[in-house]
């Protein structure tokens, strides 16, 4: 690109943060009247929340604020292209997606989107998807150099399903065709794809693997919406939960992610909400199989006990291993019931000041977005380094907290 042209897209910054949210929208409505197959590669859930959208018009605007040096969003970058290769984006796409782009800014922005910045942002683009294409070919060849890897989708068989509490299932996925399966990293998760007939669409999903590394199978545990109306987020989950049977065959990706459990001795915090739990049951689980004795704090959030998946490993996890301790907040529970370890309401961290007494302590954070927006602000507070703290925000990335 040149100085100019790089000046003509940092010039469109006020804009983005005006309309990128409609530039964003009608980016989507023009993509998929032209080339409705990619319905079938897009969650339409985050679609109708509005999710991706806002997702991509603040990966546009942050690409605009820093496109002198792109590479200071390699955090970015990363989740990104994380999350397009567990659903098989290839070079390809970013032709379609480029030419939809560019049509969309000369749309919304009408008179104001004059041929110069059309082509400074086309030229912008085209910088974007080499870099973001180069980045998913090494994550494409790093799937495959792995023992048992593959990239693209794989059938599977569901051999188990466990029902670890009434709304929350296991499924233990093991590959059909017998061979040995890629390991992965604590806390990494697997895209799943279904056909759904209420949409006439096949359907990919992000799910976290809950178990640990074991070269044999992935488990996914799933939490089954019960709302009169479902959302089309929960589609895929409900029809896991009630037409997928053992020994039915599912395509699955690749394991990917990038919040994933650090390999050093420092004490770990696990702070969870609801399904969140999934990523750390997974980094829990492996800490106790490889023998680790960090100091582990689990801390969770829930319902109540109807709901709580999983207790029962973790009360045995603990009952065995004196350096694990284990708080739990319920929602609904009566007084008689609450007592060490038992806590009524939300899960409130500004509670256990002696976190900060664990010596460069690493804190996990997964549940629904304002749950981890609430405990980064609680633990910064409490004057806990931003770098100490890792989170995974389930769906696209809209959370500003780093």
């Amino acid at each position: 690109m040149t100085q100019q042209q790089k000046n003509m897209v940092r010039s469109t910054v006020p804009t983005l943060r005006e309309y990128g949210l409609d530039l964003t929208k009608h980016f989507y409505k023009r993509m998929f009247s032209h080339n409705p197959e990619l319905k079938n590669m897009f969650n339409m859930g985050n679609q109708q929340n509005s999710k991706q959208q806002t997702a991509l018009a603040l990966a546009v605007l942050a690409y605009a604020e820093n496109i002198e040096n792109p590479q200071v969003l390699m955090s970015v970058i990363d989740g990104i292209g994380q999350k397009h290769t567990s659903l098989n984006i290839r070079p390809e796409h970013y032709q379609i997606v480029g030419k939809h782009l560019i049509a969309s800014i000369a749309d919304v922005l009408g008179e104001n989107a004059t041929p110069e910045m059309l082509e400074a942002w086309k030229v912008a683009y085209t910088q974007l998807a080499e870099i973001m294409s180069g980045y998913e070919a090494k994550i494409y060849e790093q799937q495959t150099g792995k023992n048992g890897g593959w990239t693209g989708w794989r059938p599977f068989m569901v051999k188990k399903k466990i029902k670890e509490s009434i709304e929350i299932t296991s499924f233990y996925l093991y590959p059909a065709d017998g061979g040995a399966i890629a390991d992965f990293v604590p806390g990494q998760y697997i895209s799943i794809k279904l056909f759904l007939p209420e949409l006439n669409l096949y359907q990919p999903r992000q799910y976290s693997i809950s178990s640990a590394p074991n070269g044999t199978y992935y488990r996914i545990s799933v939490k089954k919406e019960s709302a009169d109306i479902i959302n089309p987020n929960g589609l895929v989950s409900n029809r896991l939960h009630d037409f997928i049977k053992e020994n039915d065959i599912i395509d699955v990706s690749a394991p990917a992610g990038s919040f994933t459990l650090k390999d050093n001795e420092q004490p770990v915090v696990f702070v969870s909400g609801g399904i969140g739990q999934t990523p750390l049951m997974s980094m829990f689980q492996s800490l106790i199989e490889s023998g680790s004795r960090r100091s582990i704090t689990w801390i969770h959030g829930c319902r109540d006990t109807k709901v709580h998946a999983f207790k029962a490993a973790i009360e045995e996890w603990k009952q065995n291993n004196q350096w694990i301790e284990q708080h739990v907040f319920y929602d609904n529970i009566s007084e008689a019931r609450v007592g060490k370890g038992i806590y009524q309401g939300w899960v409130d961290l500004t509670r256990f000041k002696s976190l900060l007494d664990k010596e460069n302590a690493q804190f996990y954070i997964c549940g629904p977005a304002p749950f981890i927006n609430k405990h980064v602000k609680d633990l910064v507070n409490m004057g806990v380094s931003k770098k100490s703290i890792f989170f995974e925000e389930f769906g696209p990335q809209t959370l500003q907290l780093n």
